[in-house]
């Protein structure tokens, strides 16, 4: 009799305590402040820098939940084009631009990739300090690792607020770091010179 009372107790403490399993977890996500924040038993355990979609690729607000992840994910419909050389020709391609002889479509990784809302999702990536994406909601690695971990399907997503323009994207541009970038650097576009083009 006791030990079948205190195998209850022990399989009812995992099942509540199980992360992502219950409402106690949940991730916030405010586009005007570009904070992403993970939530147990309503507080903040969790709090990042966000890069969210740009204007024309805006990331819907609204109540969602955790679909799908994935570790190692790549997007189907942005990334960059290369030569045959493997030098970066356009920097920010979708899949469906045209390539010239010798150039191929390489898939922009989105590692730790969560998917709350169709194809948007959450993944590691580049923040330049402002929304830039194409909808998705960048991380720092680190964070985009923590989070994953930490969430399972049928986690609640909560995105709101206001996308930050004009001056208040002039403003979070003067507040970043200046980056410097190695010419094999996806994220860096050197146009061929001027008698190529």
């Amino acid at each position: 009799m006791k030990r079948a009372a205190l195998l209850f107790v022990l399989l009812a403490g995992n099942a509540i305590s199980a992360p992502g399993q219950t409402p106690a977890t949940s991730i916030e996500i405010d586009l005007q402040d570009q904070t992403a924040y993970l939530i147990r038993n309503g507080r903040a355990v969790l709090s990042t820098p966000i890069s969210s979609g740009r204007y024309g690729h805006l990331t819907e607000t609204g109540s969602f939940k955790v679909v799908e992840k994935e570790r190692n994910h790549f997007s189907t419909l942005y990334g960059r084009i290369e030569d045959a050389r493997g030098n970066t020709v356009v920097a920010d391609a979708d899949s469906d631009m045209p390539l010239a002889r010798g150039e191929h479509f390489v898939p922009a990784p989105m590692r730790y990739f969560v998917r709350f809302n169709n194809a948007t999702g959450m993944h590691a990536g580049y923040l330049p300090g402002y929304p830039a994406s194409h909808g998705c909601v960048r991380l720092p690695e680190e964070k985009a690792i923590a989070i994953f971990n930490s969430v399972e399907v049928g986690t609640p997503v909560t995105v709101f607020g206001r996308t930050p323009r004009g001056r208040e994207m002039s403003e979070a541009r003067l507040h970043r770091r200046p980056r410097t970038f190695s010419p094999n650097d996806p994220r860096a576009y050197y146009p061929p010179p001027w008698w190529v083009r």
